[in-house]
């Protein structure tokens, strides 16, 4: 069968393996669809854990049950599979179901840090690992990781504004990536106002499609982000979706009193000059808080699928206008677009 490796070198390949035999507790999925994003980008740079030759790549997957193996799925049952995966014996993350709250040391992710991917013809897949998905969004599951991003995310958010009355009136997404662009119609049905930042010309495609989902775009290279307070208004919420280190700082002083920055990418190593007073303050006196998230859970990824059925669907199509055959990987992995991804099925 296909599957894209790595090279020795940290280049992708594509290769033929064997087609796995599912174990106990198992299913086959046949793998229709592979999402591109940075961090694919970031494993070929070699910026993530342990990524071993011949690791298979890709984590945004979405497939369909050939060999239920006795699991309770269905033979064409359309899945997607999360990510994390315990590195050998169970620990007590997993076995509270918890996964995504591992720290790095005690979990491996697919694709991405020592355990094999979703770009390959057919994975053997433990079934509570595997996500159900109507079929009328089998086109689109490859945007259910991504999304599921997002659910862990503003769950966070939520639940350190509990203990009062949290005003939602008006959210900033910071980047016009695939993750900050998923985001903004889910914060669109959630909050007043939602502005999205980048560093993109109006006339970009993925500044016309965060205007149709129903932002605001704010060009940072006019507005940078600690002036939006003036220029816009305080923010709410702020989702960092960029891994650009000074917009930790900047979210705090872009929040309203009582808000809340979620971070989601993660940095390179990076020095500047900080008023930490200025920072502490504001998170004190304002009852701010920032919170970071990485890698979601099972609940995310349902919570994933709900929004991306209720996504109007000229949003929701503008992300599967790129989808490549397998043989063209490379081109996949090379693109400059909204968002790309490999296609693999029939």
């Amino acid at each position: 069968m296909d599957a894209v490796v790595l090279r020795e070198n940290g280049t992708p390949r594509l290769v033929d393996r064997p087609r796995p035999d599912p174990g106990p507790g198992e299913a086959l999925v046949r793998i229709d669809r592979v999402g591109i994003d940075g961090t694919d980008r970031e494993v070929l740079d070699g910026a993530h854990g342990d990524v071993e030759e011949s690791m298979v790549l890709g984590h945004e997957a979405v497939g369909t049950v050939a060999e239920p193996n006795g699991t309770g799925l269905e033979t064409d049952e359309t899945v997607v599979p999360t990510v994390r995966r315990p590195p050998g014996a169970y620990n007590e993350y997993f076995r509270r179901g918890e996964p995504d709250m591992a720290p790095m040391d005690a979990t491996v992710e697919c694709g991405i840090d020592g355990a094999d991917g979703f770009m390959a013809e057919y994975v053997a897949v433990p079934s509570e690992y595997l996500v159900p998905l109507p079929d009328r969004l089998a086109p689109y599951g490859f945007l259910v990781e991504p999304l599921s991003i997002t659910a862990k995310a503003l769950e966070l958010a939520s639940a350190s504004r509990e203990p009062f009355t949290w005003d939602r009136d008006r959210a900033l997404v910071l980047g016009t990536g695939s993750l900050g662009l998923l985001t903004v119609p889910v914060l669109a049905e959630q909050f007043d106002a939602v502005y999205c930042l980048g560093r993109r010309d109006r006339d970009d495609p993925g500044v016309e499609l965060a205007i149709e989902a129903g932002a605001t775009y704010v060009d940072s290279r006019e507005t940078p982000v600690d002036e939006i307070p003036e220029a816009h208004a305080p923010m709410d919420l702020v989702v960092e979706a960029t891994g650009h280190p000074p917009h930790a700082v900047e979210s705090v002083a872009a929040l309203a009193p009582n808000g809340v920055a979620a971070l989601l990418g993660v940095p390179e190593a990076q020095t500047t000059e900080v008023d930490l007073g200025a920072f502490h303050r504001e998170l004190v006196l304002g009852n701010r808080a920032m919170v970071g998230s990485v890698n979601a859970g099972y609940t995310h990824f349902e919570r994933a699928i709900e929004w991306l059925d209720a996504m109007p669907a000229s949003v929701r199509s503008a992300f599967t206008e790129h989808v490549y055959p397998v043989e063209q990987f490379e081109a996949a992995l090379d693109s400059d677009v909204i968002k790309a991804a490999v296609e693999i099925g029939p």
